[in-house]
């Protein structure tokens, strides 16, 4: 770590220690005491591609008047560094403020909306094709149809047949058109001000166009279930979504066909959500996992299918009360 570091002549008179809020996708650091700069090591999932994408996109962010942390380039320029493993490193400013794991009341959920809403705005008028894609990533049929492929018997057969039953009764939009998008809207990839105003988005490996619908029902499922995803109990807090709808129009509204689209989107990507953590019992290969909680990866996995499911359910019966939130 030390020598790859070093391609970055500045860090090396900054103490570095890990970050308690780190995620679990790229081992995270932060340098500085108090922080001035976040160093990751990025998973091989994100290509080094990757970070031409985020320099574009905070860079328009920037222009914007938005706060957004940015890449610092190595001292020979490039926007990321690679270790003898063949990892990539990159380091980025640190942007003081709180980072929140569950949305803890319907104040969080409105500035969420509301942060989220002034960052689609201000990249509408972006002119950038991504350069690291991951095909199929919200392609929900194809996650239905590799889960009946997988998944033939046990536990794990019964709640796949309760996914997929769903799934053939689901209504809604599959191919709205795309905008810019984050591409993974979790509440920790938002920081908050200690006054609990919106600032930023983090983790922008996932940066992509997708419709609203994908972008927006993946946050809404995210936010508005106060049980998270480690528990089988889960609902959609109506209070929570009517709050982070509100956010979200007091900064930008939405179109006619995207009110329409959004309301089945919370259940279509809780199902999506689903359908993968319950081919991960069989093929045990993606998903982390809480070894002191869990016996296994695969336990874990059903688990947490089971509360998807749950949730899509929840998002299911509420679809009415969805749709009026959404407005007219």
């Amino acid at each position: 770590m030390i020598d790859v570091l070093r391609a970055w002549g500045n860090l090396g008179r900054l103490p570095l220690r890990d970050c308690a809020d780190a995620g679990l996708i790229n081992r995270t650091f932060l340098a500085g005491e108090p922080p001035v700069y976040v160093v990751q090591r990025v998973n091989p999932l994100f290509r080094p591609e990757v970070h031409d994408d985020i320099e574009a996109v905070t860079g328009h962010l920037a222009a914007r008047g938005m706060a957004t942390p940015r890449l610092l380039r190595t001292d020979a320029g490039a926007l990321c560094a690679v270790d003898e493993e063949g990892a990539a490193w990159r380091v980025m400013d640190f942007v003081p403020g709180v980072t929140v794991h569950r949305v803890d009341s319907p104040s969080r959920a409105r500035a969420a909306g509301a942060l989220v809403a002034r960052f689609h705005r201000a990249v509408d008028d972006l002119e950038w094709d991504y350069h690291h894609v991951r095909p199929g990533a919200h392609d929900t049929a194809l996650h239905m149809a590799r889960l009946d492929a997988v998944v033939h018997e046990g536990e794990a057969r019964a709640v796949a047949d309760g996914i997929l039953d769903l799934w053939r009764t689901w209504s809604g939009r599959l191919d709205g058109p795309t905008r810019h998008a984050h591409g993974d809207l979790k509440i920790s990839n938002l920081r908050f001000s200690t006054a609990g105003e919106g600032l930023c988005l983090l983790d922008l490996d996932t940066l992509s166009r997708q419709p609203i619908d994908v972008e927006l029902g993946d946050a809404w499922r995210s936010w508005c279930n106060p049980v998270g995803e480690d528990g089988t109990d889960t609902f959609l807090d109506l209070d929570l979504l009517g709050a982070a709808v509100a956010g979200y129009r007091s900064e930008r509204p939405l179109q006619a066909g995207d009110r329409v689209a959004l309301g089945g989107a919370v259940e279509r990507i809780a199902l999506e959500l689903a359908a993968r953590f319950c081919r991960d019992v069989v093929e045990d290969s993606y998903f982390g996992w809480n070894a002191a909680k869990f016996s296994s990866r695969a336990a874990h996995n059903l688990f947490r299918a089971r509360g998807q499911l749950n949730l899509a359910r929840s998002a299911r019966s509420h679809r009415g009360d969805i749709e009026r939130a959404l407005g007219g």
